[in-house]
């Protein structure tokens, strides 16, 4: 159900090299430690690269593990608490340990989580890497071969539990060659989805996203997408509260675009992460959620063409659209990925610690 697309670019002038590092190389590449401010979402590249977003910093960096292989299958990954395993890892505390996301490197099968160590903003950036043994380390940012991309229109910090900042980068994903980026802008029409080429090289286009939130019963424009995958020449998108949107691709090309709202997931929630896989001859979407738990719904091209949009007020927290089986026996799951065509590893909240698991895919 993944087809090539085609796409459209204009110019952007982006980023600057920081000071003492090696000149850019041919394919966009430098050599020196990347000034990420924040590593938050997470996704790969082919050939093993982490492309880390930095909301903080309101950047995207592509970051060459040298981890290309070869792919290990069928080990399951599980740590309990890993939080504090990385707090003893690195001479903090578990409080003092944020873990923001994890993606499977699909090269090698191996684990990676991006965190902040400490609060506020002397918070340190950091990535790690759990192999195929559990084996728990910290991925060194010391001298690596990177590229980075910077969004000169990243909304301004403003203190506060909404400060529009922190969603400046709420998701990434890797497609044919371009990288797709959600979050938010400090233009009106705020809520984005952006897309650039890769290795970087200044192309940007960023095309204002505009929903019919069931929940709320009316457009928005300043709700950023929380999480999305891309499937069938779109991008399948969620967000809070929680319309489920489709996006066609061919339509990101720098204008304002309204999104398709092919699902109501069900008010005072945030959904978390998502994954789409196949089993059988069926693709399913997991959805992972803030307070609504882990949903499963069947994917078809021909289902999200054929469900009506929703166009009026979903009432009292109701549901509509396509159909979902929630997973009960999938509690506080806060992360998500698939860790091979047939398992999925979980970052699951236990109460007092985090931990990572592996389950077959439902």
């Amino acid at each position: 159900m993944f087809r090539r697309v085609c796409w459209y670019t204009v110019w952007v002038l982006v980023g600057a090299i920081s000071p003492g590092v090696a000149a850019s190389a041919a394919d966009g590449f430098r050599t020196g430690k990347p000034d990420l401010q924040q590593a938050g979402v997470l996704a790969f590249a082919p050939d093993g690269i982490l492309l880390v977003g930095d909301t903080v910093g309101a950047a995207v960096f592509a970051i060459d593990t040298e981890d290309r292989g070869p792919e290990h299958q069928g080990a399951p990954v599980h740590i309990e608490g890993i939080n504090k395993r990385i707090a003893a890892l690195t001479g903090s505390t578990p409080d003092d340990v944020l873990i923001n996301d994890l993606a499977v490197n699909p090269a090698s099968g191996k684990v990676y989580l991006s965190a902040s160590i400490g609060r506020g903003p002397d918070a340190a950036a950091a990535i790690f890497c759990v192999d195929h043994s559990g084996q728990l380390s910290e991925f060194s940012l010391d001298q690596v071969r990177y590229a980075k991309s910077v969004f000169q229109d990243a909304p301004e910090f403003i203190a506060g539990r909404r400060n529009p900042r922190l969603s400046a980068i709420t998701d990434i994903q890797f497609l044919d060659g371009k990288v797709i980026v959600a979050g938010l802008s400090n233009e009106e029409f705020a809520s984005k989805l952006r897309v650039l080429d890769y290795p970087f090289n200044g192309q940007q286009v960023a095309t204002s996203i505009e929903v019919f939130h069931g929940a709320h019963g009316r457009l928005e424009t300043h709700s950023p997408v929380r999480t999305f995958i891309t499937y069938d020449n779109a991008v399948l998108a969620a967000y809070t509260c929680t319309p489920l949107v489709t996006i066609p691709l061919e339509d990101l090309q720098g204008d304002k675009v309204r999104g398709k709202t092919v699902a109501e997931l069900g008010n005072r929630n945030h959904p978390l992460d998502m994954i789409v896989y196949r089993k059988g001859d069926q693709d399913y979407l997991l959805l992972a959620n803030s307070a609504r738990g882990v949903m499963k719904l069947k994917l078809s091209a021909a289902e999200l063409n054929a469900v009506p949009p929703i166009t009026e007020h979903i009432p009292g927290g109701g549901t509509a659209g396509l159909p979902f089986e929630q997973l009960n026996e999938l509690e506080n799951v806060v992360q998500l990925d698939k860790l091979d065509a047939a398992h999925a590893v979980l970052l699951v909240d236990v109460g007092d610690a985090l931990d990572l698991r592996t389950i077959p895919l439902p």
